[in-house]
């Protein structure tokens, strides 16, 4: 047999140009066309030991789907991605695959690892627009479980227990569901459609969705386990993370959180069509180098912000964003200021922000997260000129679920205190996963603990027996 021809190099993704792209809130990558997609697919080795599976933490048959792509069985192909993943168009646009699965491909050894989200948003692109199939019922369990919030970890863990037969409602507080997938990524990195469609499959399973419902308000957990055998949380991390710094009161500092869900779930960038506006100055500072900074700054610019600043205490090395958001955000004009920490926000008489107080920084030994420490050089205090300042700074669980659940015990840093392999929290029937467990983190992990707490979940239904927590 004639050895396989090894491609060095993956097929790239067409996308909007960047001084296009800038002031729209277009989808950035357009996705791969059908001989793009094949001939991507064609350099997947098919390795009989995949070690590509090992870096997805839902488990994706990665070479199966990929192999039918390559042979344009497509049906297939959604059969054998969709096996194990309810949201694959999501997964394929926001996931980084590139610490992931595609950081284990056998190939990128030696050359460019095969692009397997790419090819995991063209396998559910090309579903969606043929029709997405309904699935066959699963039988009833007689079972019923109860799922708060419907970001990643929830969407996952209430697709999955309902293929398991049991019947389960989705509550969410918000008026769409989606979690931060609606109200967290920009429409330009996913849009609110592709949400919708994968959203509508889960319901397609049987689940249904409660909207406008806010447990810790309407309903305790105490409540919920008197109506349903399981509880899973699954409601993120949204209370947003300030500096304390003074002059954080001033009108035009905005949390992420606030310029976003503005921004993406009421459609400021609309506005006046939608009335909610966001006010937006020529010079924005967003505080914060992760994918909620960079989603941030990007959306300042395409809001009308003539010049649009990112301020970070670390290097560029030390940036937590996607490598793929980072270079488009450098693609489209946003400016870095690396080893900056503001201290100060200065304001006028009017309660408006006018500029920040900067030092510069410099890195020492490693911290407790492996990245070198940021320590202050005296003296070296600056000002910046800035109308409007964004903090994307990380967030934490909102305490409001933990209304009148006294005995669900967190961690010091206000995250649910659970088992990181069956998602169990120490009240018995509860289950917890995503950001709400591990703080804010990426979506494929939320889904991951989403998938695992489900598993757990159905085999605790069919068997109680075992005891509930070991220490």
């Amino acid at each position: 047999m004639a050895k396989k021809k090894i491609i060095p190099h993956r097929n790239e993704m067409p996308r909007q140009d960047p001084e296009t792209r800038r002031r729209n809130f277009d989808e950035v990558a357009l996705g791969y066309s059908m001989e793009q997609a094949v001939a991507e697919a064609g350099r997947c080795l098919q390795c009989k030991k995949p070690t590509c599976i090992e870096g997805c933490p839902v488990q994706v048959r990665i070479p199966d789907f990929i192999r039918k792509v390559r042979d344009k069985d497509m049906w297939g192909a959604v059969e054998a991605l969709k096996d194990l993943n309810s949201l694959p168009a999501i997964c394929g646009r926001v996931c980084p695959q590139e610490t992931q699965c595609e950081s284990k491909c056998v190939l990128g050894k030696k050359f460019e690892p095969v692009a397997i989200g790419r090819l995991e948003r063209f396998v559910a692109d090309w579903e969606m627009s043929q029709g997405v199939r309904a699935p066959k019922p699963a039988a009833p369990s007689g079972h019923s479980v109860a799922v708060i919030g419907s970001g990643p970890a929830g969407l996952t863990a209430a697709g999955d227990l309902a293929k398991m037969g049991h019947r389960v409602v989705l509550y969410e507080s918000l008026h769409a569901p989606g979690g931060v997938l609606i109200y967290g990524i920009p429409e330009f990195r996913l849009p609110k459609d592709v949400v919708r469609t994968e959203v509508s499959y889960v319901e397609s399973l049987g689940v249904e969705v409660r909207l406008n419902s806010v447990v810790g308000k309407l309903y305790t957990i105490a409540e919920l386990l008197d109506e349903y055998d399981a509880v899973f949380l699954g409601t993120g991390a949204g209370l947003p993370t300030f500096m304390r710094i003074p002059g954080e009161n001033y009108n035009g500092v905005n949390s992420a959180n606030e310029f976003l869900t503005r921004t993406n779930l009421m459609k400021a960038y609309l506005f006046p069509e939608w009335d909610t506006p966001v006010t937006i100055k020529p010079r924005v500072a967003v505080v914060g180098a992760g994918n909620v900074a960079m989603d941030s700054s990007r959306c300042a610019l395409r809001l009308g912000a003539e010049e649009v600043h990112i301020v970070y205490r670390r290097s560029r090395a030390e940036v937590p964003a996607r490598a793929e958001e980072f270079h488009h955000a450098e693609e489209e004009g946003i400016i870095f200021d690396f080893l900056t920490n503001p201290v100060e926000i200065h304001g006028n008489d009017e309660g408006w922000v006018t500029g920040m107080r900067c030092i510069k920084m410099e890195l020492g030994e490693p911290d407790a997260s492996g990245r070198r420490r940021p320590i202050p050089i005296p003296g070296s205090e600056f000002d910046m000129d800035t109308d409007i300042v964004v903090m994307a700074l990380g967030t934490r669980p909102n305490p409001l679920v933990f209304a009148n659940a006294p005995d669900l015990e967190r961690t010091r840093w206000g995250t649910v205190a659970a088992i990181e392999e069956t998602g169990r929290t120490k009240k018995e029937r509860v289950w917890a996963g995503g950001d709400i467990v591990t703080g804010t983190a990426t979506v494929i992990s939320a889904m991951g603990a989403g998938k695992r707490a489900a598993a757990d979940i159905n085999a605790y239904l069919n068997d109680s027996t075992a005891p509930w927590w070991n220490e």
